[in-house]
């Protein structure tokens, strides 16, 4: 597991919906821990080294102003992928990692952290306004 040559030695897994299910237990090393939803799942980030996720804003968002690392993995099958403009934005401003489930167990082999920016803050606004543009919502309200 390319976890454990980096150094990690446990990894939570949030599962959501989806038919796979994790399994817990120890994997090369990896104290691996399972569950399927909680009402919040901050306590998780604020003890993480690293968080990879889907590029929900909301997480990215909660995870970048706790300034931990964060690996965005980009779900290819979504229709309208805003989460692909969000984690390209955030990877070019060098604030997170980015990649595809395809190619996430390459990116934990060879990322280095030296380029990784911290998240600024009071920079959500900014991803707010982003996010407005992307999805085509208006930021000047409709005339009566």
């Amino acid at each position: 597991m390319e976890l454990a040559r980096r150094g990690y030695s446990s990894l939570t897994v949030q599962f959501g919906n989806g038919l796979f299910e994790p399994k817990a237990g120890i994997r090369e090393g990896v104290k691996v821990e399972c569950y399927r939803f909680k009402d919040s799942i901050i306590k998780d980030i604020k003890d993480a080294d690293l968080v990879i996720s889907h590029a929900g804003a909301g997480t990215c968002l909660e995870v970048l102003e706790r300034n931990k690392k964060l690996i965005v993995v980009i779900n290819e099958e979504l229709m309208d992928n805003h989460q692909t403009e969000l984690a390209d934005k955030l990877f070019k401003e060098h604030h997170v990692f980015c990649c595809t489930p395809a190619s996430l167990c390459r990116l934990i082999q060879s990322m280095e952290f030296t380029h990784i920016r911290p998240f600024p803050p009071g920079e959500t606004l900014t991803i707010a306004k982003f996010l407005d543009e992307v999805c085509g919502f208006g930021t000047t309200p409709p005339t009566q």
